[in-house]
């Protein structure tokens, strides 16, 4: 297990490499080109360029989140194989700078739906929340506008204003798409995608729909566990293979996270641990990464991981707004820093009791 922390470069993220760099036990980060658009190539220059800056800061370039998936891929459009040849050369380019993993997502439209982005808790900090029921008061096109406040003058990933301003096309786009076909189109992509990730060890993540259910009529499919699995066998590949998301996974509270993990042995790739605190099924919010502050038992989905031999990158995700920081709501850095020394206490406390046993 490598403990990493999200960074999203420094012309854009207000944490900097040398503070993650002072994080006890955190030796990498995910990153991305924060400024490319769904379908562009990546160019070898500036992918090695980032890695440089990362490692001259004394950490490593783990991963790559996100390279993110054109529409129509998604959608399954006549031009989406022009776009899948650009992805393509992305991960060859990648490939050629030795890097091996990337993390994307599947999602039509959302990449992730919060309605809330700084509810205040009882301690006076603040963080990611959802409601079902605002979300049902709300049509798509007012849902940016509802939240744009709130994200202290930061782009959040997935919701770049340019794009939110095709909303209304966007939905029509996915008008006519529905699990199957996504999955189909899913299907599609990772079978082109394949032989480039063979070609260079590329191993893919797909990351969970968040919440797990349809928002807004539109189709959900890497939800549960009987999707995940579905999607690891039709396309058998050990590259095709998930980030294991507690709280993208865990907004439905039929998910057992550890068996989860059990039952996707040497098909997780990266992991993002995190906890949620649930009002109702349907009203939850980011919570600390402790267990007794949220709903998830944070000790049995770091055993499970330890269980399965999970040796990739993992990262705390969203954190709280604490100790009047201003960040990119989730991305700040004092709370993330405190879910790292978290989990990586109980990653230690795990592993040595696992070895005094096998003493005894």
């Amino acid at each position: 297990m490598q403990m990493t922390l999200r960074w999203y470069g420094s012309r854009f993220d207000t944490v900097t490499l040398q503070q993650i760099r002072q994080i006890p036990g955190v030796t990498g980060v995910i990153s991305t080109l924060y400024d490319t658009v769904p379908g562009e190539v990546w160019a070898l220059e500036r992918i090695l360029a980032l890695k440089k800056e990362v490692e001259d800061a004394g950490l490593t370039l783990a991963g790559i989140e996100s390279v993110n998936v054109h529409d129509a891929i998604k959608a399954g459009l006549p031009e989406r194989d022009q776009y899948i040849d650009n992805y393509i050369a992305t991960l060859e380019n990648l490939g050629k700078a030795d890097i091996h993993l990337v993390c994307y997502n599947f999602m039509p439209v959302f990449d992730w739906t919060r309605t809330e982005l700084a509810r205040v808790r009882p301690d006076g900090s603040t963080v990611l929340a959802y409601t079902q029921e605002a979300v049902d008061r709300l049509n798509p096109e007012e849902m940016f506008s509802s939240i744009s406040g709130d994200t202290n003058g930061s782009i959040m990933p997935g919701w770049e204003p340019e794009r939110m301003e095709h909303i209304k096309e966007l939905f029509d786009m996915y008008s006519t798409v529905d699990d199957e076909a996504l999955f189909a189109n899913l299907k599609y992509f990772l079978e082109r995608i394949m032989p480039v990730c063979d070609k260079y060890d590329i191993n893919m993540a797909i990351h969970p729909d968040d919440p797990a259910w349809s928002v807004f009529g539109l189709p959900r499919i890497i939800i549960n566990k009987t999707n995940i699995l579905r999607m690891m066998k039709m396309v058998d590949n050990p590259h095709n293979g998930v980030t294991f998301c507690s709280g993208s996974y865990g907004t439905n509270l039929e998910n057992d996270l550890p068996d989860m993990i059990r039952s996707l042995k040497g098909r997780i790739h990266f992991a993002h641990v995190r906890n949620l605190k649930f009002n109702s099924p349907t009203d939850f919010e980011e919570a600390a990464h402790l267990s007794s502050d949220g709903t998830f038992d944070m000790y049995e989905i770091m055993l499970a991981l330890y269980d399965i031999g999970f040796t990739g990158p993992i990262r705390p995700d969203h954190g709280r707004m604490i100790w009047g920081e201003v960040a990119m709501p989730g991305y700040g850095l004092y709370d993330r820093a405190l879910g790292a020394a978290y989990l990586n206490g109980l990653w230690e406390a795990i592993e040595k009791s696992h070895k005094s046993k096998i003493k005894l």
